[in-house]
Formats: structure tokens, C-alpha cells, sequence
């Protein structure tokens, strides 16, 4: 085992990469982050280990094991396994994975998260790039880098990392039902370069193969748009209620009263109106595809 000069574990690709620092302005995410070091501190101690001896057992830096501990470092969920099984906490370790894991993320991505993870219908329109439920790692990873001014790598990390673990909606049951609109220059800009775009579209044509998914195009050529003021997203829940925000409409902010949804929901309808159909969509995108 190589040890580098922070005292962090070399194998499978460095323990302290950029994506695991804590946010200081999430202050919710930190207090979680540091009640799991100080668990992971008292356990150390129950078992008798300093710093070193835990770093030693679990195959992490011993400047790793500080970084933790003081809540100064979000910890793998890797680690929590390795830490539980050196230190016997019989699984009460590794049980707070789950914790872990939702706070490694920003915090307005994990509220959109919750909210997707209880949606029934999710209806999104993109008009600059593929929606975030839609992009692969490295379209996502592209996007974050070319933003400015720019973004340090760390919160370039994490923002994939969140992206690609919203995406657990597709696998969700009860599946929801997705729809999808996007415009035709999202197809062709070949953001990241052309290879990380025929990725993204062939990755877009088996998404929209799943029979809860529905994936439609608007070509530039139509005349006339409803979409034009900008993205829209309404959301759904069981209980009949639901959520919304567009660009261009109430000053861009999540609105839930059922009046100002109608109006999203009768924009939405017209953008799918005037949009490309499913089937004539999905011969478009491979048409693209063949074109990239």
C-alpha cells in the first residue's frame, strides 16, 4: 500500500479526491458530517485504537482519519465499512451510509432530489442543454467545467456526482412517468467535443426506449413556440399536488399554486404540440447521431 504526502490511501484512485470536502456554507450537510466523525471518534476510542492504529487497520492515511473525525472530510462509504468492521461497531457504522450519502451532495440538489424521488409525473422542457435527469457523467462533467467564473474541482465533483445520482429515478418503483422535450440545438452542440456528444445522444436513444419515458424534439425550424421564454419543469405527486418553475415565468421561482401551474402545464402542452412525436423523435436523434 502507497501512502501520499497528505496522508491518504493511493489505491483506487486517491481516498481524499476532490468531491468529499464539506461545504461551509451548507451548514445541515456539516452538522451531519461532523456527528458522524464524532461517532466515529468515540467508537475508535471504545475499541482502545488512536488515530494511527485505526488508519493501519482500515488501509486510509492516518491524516484522513483526523480529517473525518474532526467532520473536516465527508467519508466513503468504503470507509464506513472498513472503519465499522475494524473497530466491531457490528454495522452502526455503516449504517450511517445512507446519511453520508445525501449530504455529499449541495444542498438545493438534494431538495430537487427528494422531491423528484416523490414525483409521479415529471415533465421537463431543456432549450441549451440536456436536462440533468438525461446527461451522461461526462456531458455533466463538461458542463461544470466550462462554467465561469470557474468552479474548483472539488465542487465540480461533487455537482456530477449528484446528477448522475438523480437519476436513480429511472430505476424507481413504482415507476414514474417521465416526458422529455428538448431542442433540436441541444442535439447538435457538441459540448465536451463530439465524442462526449454521441455518447449523450445514443445514451438519450436508450432512455427513450424505457416505456415510462417519453422523449420528444423541437426542431428549429418551427415558426412558432410556446417554449421561447425558457426551460419549464412541473413535477407531480400522488397526493394531486404539484410543483413547477420556468425561466420566464414568476420571476423564474418554484411555484406550487394550482393557477400559476396551469399556466406552466398549458405552456408545456403546447411546446409538446408543436415538438417532433416520440417515434419521429427518436428517428431524429439517430439521424443526428449518424450526422456527429
Amino acid at each position: 500500500m502507497s501512502v501520499v504526502g497528505d496522508g491518504t490511501e493511493q489505491r483506487d484512485g486517491g481516498a481524499d479526491e476532490p468531491g468529499w470536502a464539506v461545504d461551509p456554507d451548507d451548514e445541515s450537510g456539516a452538522a451531519v458530517v461532523a456527528a458522524v466523525g464524532r461517532q466515529i471518534k468515540a467508537w475508535r476510542e471504545a475499541a482502545g485504537m488512536r488515530a494511527g492504529d485505526l488508519a493501519a487497520a482500515t488501509g486510509y492515511g492516518e491524516d484522513l482519519v483526523y480529517k473525518v473525525e474532526g467532520g473536516r472530510r465527508i467519508p466513503r462509504p468504503e470507509f464506513l465499512d472498513r472503519v465499522d468492521e475494524a473497530v466491531g461497531a457490528g454495522g452502526k457504522v455503516a449504517a450511517m451510509k445512507r446519511d453520508v450519502a445525501e449530504v455529499r451532495y449541495p444542498k438545493k440538489v438534494r431538495e430537487l432530489a427528494k422531491l423528484e424521488a416523490q414525483a409521479v409525473e415529471l415533465l421537463a422542457y431543456g432549450n441549451s442543454s440536456f436536462h440533468g435527469l438525461l446527461q451522461t457523467a461526462e456531458y455533466a462533467r463538461a458542463l461544470f467545467e466550462m462554467r465561469q467564473p470557474a468552479y474548483p474541482q472539488d465542487e465540480v465533483e461533487r455537482g456530477v456526482a449528484a446528477r448522475v445520482a438523480r437519476q436513480a429515478i429511472f430505476q424507481r418503483s413504482p415507476i414514474p412517468t417521465l416526458g422529455f422535450v428538448q431542442e433540436e440545438v441541444t442535439l447538435r452542440r457538441p459540448l465536451g467535443g463530439k465524442l462526449v456528444l454521441r455518447r449523450q445522444l445514443e445514451h438519450l436513444l436508450e432512455v427513450g426506449e424505457s416505456r415510462n419515458v417519453t422523449v420528444q424534439v423541437m426542431p428549429m425550424d418551427r415558426e412558432e413556440h410556446a417554449g421561447i421564454d425558457g426551460e419549464i419543469q412541473v413535477l407531480k405527486f400522488r397526493d394531486g399536488t404539484a410543483v413547477g418553475r420556468s425561466d420566464g415565468a414568476f420571476s423564474g421561482r418554484p411555484v406550487s399554486d394550482p393557477k400559476q401551474l396551469r399556466i406552466l402545464e398549458l405552456r408545456y402542452g403546447m411546446i409538446r404540440a408543436q415538438a417532433l412525436s416520440p417515434r419521429e423523435s427518436m428517428a431524429f436523434i439517430e439521424q443526428v447521431l449518424g450526422e456527429t
